[in-house]
């Protein structure tokens, strides 16, 4: 059996049902996503959430002792260091002594940007027009706020036979909402083109941008029905998933299936993805933008 990739993302199979568009839904006021010091070093910044850097800008909070070569030296915490020793040191050739072990570096603290990344099932296995509204004004609203905080939204779309990246992480709000009048709906579920897809996304961008910190929000009622292998369906769907998961990529599922309806097919994929899984009932805009803020926040930054 051949191993899964997302070198295709089109498989075949005919398709009749047409596409239909949505509109976009309203936005509102979006509000600051605000996150703690996280315990990772980043190379450069955003504005959005705050993140210890290794560069020799950014805001000074405290020191650690020097390892190997001394980066950005902090003579205040050296000083400090070196001070109760000077009784015992040679200070004939100067006025204080310092040795190897008391040259302390400073730790700086920036910006770091966010990337979210809406994965979005828009087939009609989904009844898919008035929801796809509400995932577009979410979207909206997540992207003017990242026009100020220079975080970055995209959006894939699957639906019929294929996965596509209808916006590309962006900040421009123009660029977003060209690409979001244009969503179609309707056809067959490829889940898992839209997982491989996000996944070959989102591991790019951090690979060209280390500094990015990238959440999926995945919109979906799990039930995938079309193939990118020979594998069945549900489980190329969610070996996809664990691939997203061993990268350590922050996940999030909302439930599309009818709670009447729910064969917990959402919740099983969440679970292939270490993610949190919320109900149909959460999809409004302003919920949306809700639990996307609890998240920055709770999840390891």
């Amino acid at each position: 059996m051949p191993p899964l990739t997302d070198q295709s993302l089109q498989p075949s199979g005919d398709q009749s049902q047409a596409n239909s568009q949505a509109n976009i839904g309203l936005d509102f006021s979006p509000r600051r996503l605000q996150t703690p010091l996280d315990k990772m070093t980043r190379s450069s910044a955003g504005k959005r959430s705050y993140t210890k850097t290794d560069r020799k800008r950014g805001r000074y909070i405290q020191a650690r002792r020097a390892v190997g070569k001394p980066k950005d030296v902090a003579f205040d915490a050296t000083f400090r260091a070196a001070a109760p020793h000077q009784l015992g040191r040679d200070r004939s050739q100067q006025a204080l002594a310092i040795e190897r072990h008391d040259i302390h570096d400073k730790v700086r603290v920036r910006r770091a940007a966010n990337l979210i990344l809406f994965v979005v099932d828009a087939s009609w296995s989904m009844a898919a027009a008035e929801r796809m509204e509400s995932t577009k004004g979410a979207i909206m609203s997540l992207l003017l706020d990242a026009y100020q905080r220079r975080d970055q939204v995209g959006l894939i779309v699957f639906q019929k036979e294929h996965a596509r990246l209808v916006l590309p992480p962006t900040s421009s709000v123009e660029l977003a909402k060209k690409a979001l009048i244009n969503v179609p709906v309707g056809g067959k579920t490829p889940l898992s083109a839209g997982l491989l897809l996000a996944h070959r996304t989102l591991t790019q961008e951090t690979r060209h941008h280390p500094e990015i910190r990238p959440l999926m929000i995945l919109l979906t009622d799990g039930a995938g029905n079309v193939s990118v292998s020979n594998l069945p369906a549900q489980e190329e769907a969610h070996r996809a998933a664990r691939a997203i998961r061993e990268e350590n990529i922050r996940s999030v599922v909302i439930n599309m299936e009818h709670l009447s309806f729910d064969r917990g097919l959402a919740q099983a994929l969440a679970n292939e993805l270490g993610a949190p899984c919320y109900t149909l009932a959460q999809l409004k805009a302003d919920t949306i933008y809700q639990m996307v803020k609890s998240e920055l926040e709770n999840r390891g930054y």
